[in-house]
């Protein structure tokens, strides 16, 4: 059970530690979102592994249509699904489709970059930090707190945040980088002009047809 003065460690780190090919995925990661460490990857993985045992143990049961297995199904998909990890309509299967980013993105950090309200994932981290976000009317100051899909909508900056004020030069970055990155597609008319359409038969007329493109076996 363990000693109650001391937390058991809720991650799993890696079983080799000099593996060149996962060093490198890891400090992409790291730099995508903005982590501090690589702690918060780890974390990501062993939940990830949690919910993958889960799910394959209940896809390994022969029948999970009723009792108790039915209900553990059912309460795996409405947890993940509460956590923003998979769909309404989503199966034991999607849940083994997940990797370490969907986990990361769901942290209040990812989210306030998703958002808008900073322009970099560094940026968004140091917001958090400082006491400038938060979910609905409580202060959240923790960037790996896990956001629910019901608290997505109510993040925002903190009613004593200066960041409020649009005029505010971090505003106008974000403003800035949200306009250079906006595009304009470029319009496609759908239908064909007189003279496209007269090119369109002559070439029609001219191509060979396809009786006279066979060959042997039928002579």
């Amino acid at each position: 059970m363990g000693d109650p003065k001391f937390a058991r460690q809720k991650y799993d780190t890696p079983p080799h530690p000099w593996k060149a090919d996962r060093i490198e995925e890891e400090h992409a990661i790291r730099a995508n979102h903005g982590l501090k460490n690589m702690t918060e990857i780890w974390k990501a993985k062993s939940q990830l592994r949690r919910a993958r045992r889960q799910s394959m143990k209940l896809i390994g049961r022969v029948d999970t249509t009723e009792g108790h297995y039915f209900r553990e199904k059912e309460d795996l998909i409405r947890s993940m699904h509460r956590k923003g990890l998979i769909s309404s309509d989503a199966v034991l299967d999607d849940i083994l489709s997940l990797n370490p980013e969907d986990f990361l993105n769901r942290r209040l950090q990812a989210q306030v970059y998703y958002k808008g309200l900073a322009s970099t994932m560094k940026q968004a981290r140091q917001l958090v930090v400082h006491g400038q976000i938060c979910i609905g009317e409580q202060k959240i100051n923790i960037p790996s707190y896990p956001v629910s899909r019901d608290e997505e909508e109510l993040i925002c900056y903190h009613s004593s945040s200066n960041l409020n004020d649009e005029n505010h030069v971090i505003r106008q970055t974000i403003l800035g980088v949200r306009e250079s990155a906006e595009y304009v597609e470029e319009e496609v008319d759908p239908e064909f002009n007189q003279s496209e359409a007269s090119e369109v038969n002559e070439k029609a007329t001219d191509a060979p047809k396809a009786e006279d493109t066979v060959t042997g076996g039928d002579e």
